[in-house]
């Protein structure tokens, strides 16, 4: 188990980690969420020794981290996958981290083949792409065997058959009884992979709580109905003082309905339902909500002709419809260069 005891790390005038207690449990894949800049890095440095907090403690298995005295064995740990020197071979790199922590060699091979790099295993990292890259720091956490696996961004640079690897690993040692502790920003990865969320913002803990009940208490339900007959249902659903709100293409929602109350009412005036369905928001939805007043660091945006913004990095034409026009500068080069 990792465990935060009121963990406080600051950078100058900086606070980058503020306050911080959680625990990370064993036997479940635990997300660790958070804008940039929100701290989670700075944490995983923390709990890994690389940083010396300012104030309030970490400790593995009821340890600082420097009293392991063979720390691969306890926590296996994926931060930068990187940090390797690229003219080591990737077997090399691996085999002086087993001599460095007393890990038979056999290991080395073993967790070559279980990543998938054993046809690569004496090509030195300068070479490696960031998918093998990612696989050889995969391999280095879990070289020791350890009880505790942290993983920050694991899925960086895989393919699709590499990120359903990860994940499916990532569920095997859970269900092992180890402690997974996991960062990412892809909300869809961590949405079908963890099953307990810490989530923080500005370095302060915002949530700690199984993964449903995230979603739950930080998205909006609605019921969904699309009938053939909507004055009869509006109708309906006034009579019973239901307030319903406009849908996606020509549906309707009521919030926090129950599907099962809703069909009856229908049934009960004779209206056709072509759809009937309970709208659950996504994790990205739910996290989004949460953490709308964490966000640090926020994206410019284009101006629309209408005055709307547009996301940074959007094509005006493709977006802004047939109506607009390239700055006066642009238009009048244009029509020169077609004048000529």
């Amino acid at each position: 188990m990792i465990e935060l005891h009121d963990l406080t790390k600051r950078f100058g005038d900086k606070t980058a980690v503020d306050g911080l207690s959680f625990q990370v449990r064993q036997g479940v894949i635990t997300g660790f969420l958070g804008p940039n800049g929100a701290g989670k890095s700075t944490t995983m440095r923390l709990i890994l020794d690389l940083d010396r907090p300012t104030s309030g403690r970490v400790t593995i298995d009821g340890k600082h981290y420097g009293q392991l005295s063979e720390p691969l064995k306890y926590i296996g740990a994926l931060l930068e996958a990187k940090a390797v020197h690229p003219g080591r071979t990737a077997y090399d790199h691996l085999l002086w981290l087993a001599q460095s922590n007393r890990i038979p060699t056999r290991r080395v091979d073993e967790m070559l083949a279980l990543v998938g790099l054993t046809e690569v295993a004496r090509k030195r990292s300068r070479g490696f792409s960031l998918g093998m890259g990612q696989r050889l720091g995969i391999a280095s956490a879990l070289l020791g065997d350890p009880r505790i696996v942290m993983f920050d961004e694991p899925v960086n640079g895989l393919d699709p058959e590499g990120i359903l690897w990860i994940r499916n690993l990532m569920k095997r040692l859970a269900a092992e009884g180890r402690t997974v502790f996991v960062s990412s920003h892809l909300m869809s990865e961590m949405a079908v992979t963890a099953d307990h969320l810490v989530v923080i913002g500005r370095g302060r803990l915002l949530a700690d709580l199984p993964m449903a009940a995230f979603i739950e208490r930080n998205s909006r339900s609605a019921v969904r109905l699309r009938t053939p007959q909507p004055e009869q249902l509006l109708d309906a659903l006034a009579g019973r003082s239901i307030p319903v709100e406009p849908g996606p293409d020509g549906s309707f929602e009521v919030v926090n309905g129950d599907p099962a109350v809703l069909g009856d009412l229908a049934a009960a005036h004779g209206i056709a339902l072509h759809e009937l369905s309970r709208q659950r928001a996504s994790l990205e939805e739910a996290f989004m909500r949460m953490t709308a007043d964490s966000v640090e660091y926020h994206a410019g945006g284009v101006p629309h002709a209408n005055g709307h913004t547009a996301p940074a990095g959007v094509g005006a034409p493709a977006t802004w419809g047939a109506s607009w026009q390239p700055p006066a500068g642009r238009r009048q080069k244009k029509q020169q260069k077609g004048a000529n």
